[in-house]
């Protein structure tokens, strides 16, 4: 059930925790899981061109160029006709609610390969020294059985595209976190189509996470160093609804020692440990938590307390957890559809003093859950 009141609502909560209260965890920390705040429609994030189906989001860290500090990028799959995977816009948008185009990427004129083109996913993320990095999955007809490995697509500070990511390691990158150091930055990225969509629906188990580590921020292009397989063999399938399914979200712990990994088709949330130095693959990783109130996690995003938060693709769900995988929070973000908030929900970030923000992609918003 929601309630309206002009641009806000407050979405029914059904906590898991005695007295719907947080746990100490998170309580005691500065930077929490929000808790009873409303929920807050910021802006559309549908631009000029009509692109829908809003997908990455980050955080602009500082001042550069035509980015603002505190200003948030979202990432479109989708063009004006609902295709999937034919998305070429980010838009930026302030905490008042103000938005500019940042990027139309034309694949045309793409400065290097991405097989396939543009089709713009939730692996979205900005470093300090400018750099915009996304992902694209593309496909000529919205469909899974036109997917290709797409790449990752390096923009400036302008919103230019001035190269690319690509390879055999980089088959249809889907989601993405960034360790940022300002003169060097590591990527951690899922990839979904490793013998997808030649599994014709059937799962597979070829999901991996890879880690880029790039050097020369400062310069006119980053420098590709490495890219590690650091977990392989995860599930993932093609889908005639949601594309493609595999692991997801991806976030790296306030000390950099776990990645955590949305493993969306067995509704877990994976940990590998040692990311950033990590030489091998360490498979599907270790259980953190499974089953529950997972359903299809999608997004993650870590916040500086340690906790993780992941929303779910087929209920329209949020959960927050624990670093020893307790859940401390369950809310309602999205009810709409039939089974409600089924695609609802991709990606998210945490601002403190904020809240949370995420994309909706039933109403094509920008909406903040207030801390």
């Amino acid at each position: 059930m929601k309630l309206f009141a002009g641009n806000k609502a407050s979405v029914a909560v059904v906590c898991l925790i005695a007295a719907c209260s947080l746990s100490a965890f998170a309580r005691t920390r500065q930077d929490r899981v929000p808790a009873g705040g409303d929920i807050v429609t910021v802006a559309s994030t549908v631009p000029a061109n009509g692109d829908l189906n809003p997908y990455g989001v980050a955080v602009v860290p500082e001042t550069t160029g035509s980015l603002v500090a505190g200003n948030i990028l979202v990432s479109n799959f989708n063009n004006s006709s609902n295709l999937q995977g034919t998305g070429s816009t980010i838009v930026q948008i302030t905490p008042s609610g103000t938005v500019t185009l940042f990027a139309q990427i034309n694949a045309a004129t793409v400065p290097g390969p991405c097989p396939g083109g543009v089709g713009l996913t939730t692996a979205l993320s900005v470093l300090r020294s400018g750099w915009v990095i996304v992902g694209s999955l593309p496909t000529t007809d919205g469909t899974s059985a036109t997917a290709q490995a797409g790449c990752l697509l390096v923009l400036n500070n302008w919103g230019s595209v001035v190269g690319t990511f690509y390879g055999s390691l980089i088959n249809g990158p889907w989601d993405m976190a960034v360790s940022d150091a300002g003169s060097t930055a590591s990527l951690f990225v899922t990839s979904v189509l490793n013998g997808t969509v030649a599994g014709g629906g059937s799962e597979v188990f070829a999901g991996t996470v890879i880690r880029l580590n790039l050097t020369g921020l400062s310069g006119s292009m980053p420098t590709l160093e490495s890219i590690t397989v650091i977990g392989s063999g995860f599930a993932e399938r093609t889908d005639p609804v949601a594309l493609v399914i595999g692991p997801t979200g991806v976030g790296l712990s306030p000390d950099g020692s776990i990645l955590y990994v949305a493993d969306t088709l067995n509704n877990r949330i994976a940990t590998i440990a040692n990311p950033l130095t990590a030489t091998t693959s360490a498979g599907t990783g270790t259980t953190l938590t499974l089953g529950g109130v997972l359903s299809g996690p999608l997004g993650m995003t870590v916040i500086t307390d340690g906790s993780i938060i992941t929303v779910n693709g087929n209920n329209g769900y949020l959960g927050g957890f624990t670093t020893g995988g307790a859940l401390i929070a369950q809310k309602l973000l999205d009810d709409i559809g039939d089974p409600p908030g089924v695609g609802a929900l991709f990606g998210l970030a945490h601002v403190q003093g904020q809240g949370l923000y995420y994309v909706d992609d039933n109403t094509n918003t920008l909406n903040l859950w207030e801390q």
